[in-house]
């Protein structure tokens, strides 16, 4: 399971002209999953994220975490952040689950996430053609992938 974090003042998910979701200050997540990952990947990664001291203190330090700002959060599935561009120049996503295998894990992740926030997060639609708008505040964009866990 992987996911890229952007910290930001506002985002925002349209689905065919129609707001879906939008958020103030807080995180959008991307998450892309594999056919190998499971509930001990959601665990961790919400874990990581939740703590993950990446908001400023009073003195500009990033020292606080979503939990200690209770920071908006936004998720949308991204089957691309599994792309292999190995052999030649059409990315291949082979490695990206199919909707019978993501769909469930994609909704574990939000309601883990949402649970450890204790409050409701934002969402895109799986597989739906989304707008994703943004104003990356820093900017600060961090990428993990819970089979590394650097």
């Amino acid at each position: 399971m992987r996911v890229l974090i952007q910290r930001l003042t506002k985002a925002s998910v349209t689905i065919e002209n129609s707001i879906k979701s939008q958020i103030g200050k807080g995180l959008l997540i991307l998450l892309g999953i594999e056919d190998n990952d499971n509930k001990e990947d959601i665990e961790w990664l919400c874990n990581k994220i939740t703590n993950l001291r990446i908001f400023d203190d009073k003195d500009g330090v990033m020292n606080l975490s979503a939990l200690d700002t209770k920071a908006d959060i936004l998720v949308v599935s991204q089957f691309t952040l599994h792309a292999s561009t190995k052999k030649g120049n059409r990315p291949s996503y082979i490695r990206a689950s199919k909707p019978d295998i993501a769909i469930p894990l994609y909704e574990a992740f939000c309601e883990t996430l949402s649970g450890k926030l204790n409050k409701d997060i934002g969402t895109g639609e799986f597989g739906a053609d989304m707008q994703v708008e943004l104003i990356n505040n820093g900017p600060v964009t961090i990428w993990i992938d819970s089979k590394v866990k650097e």
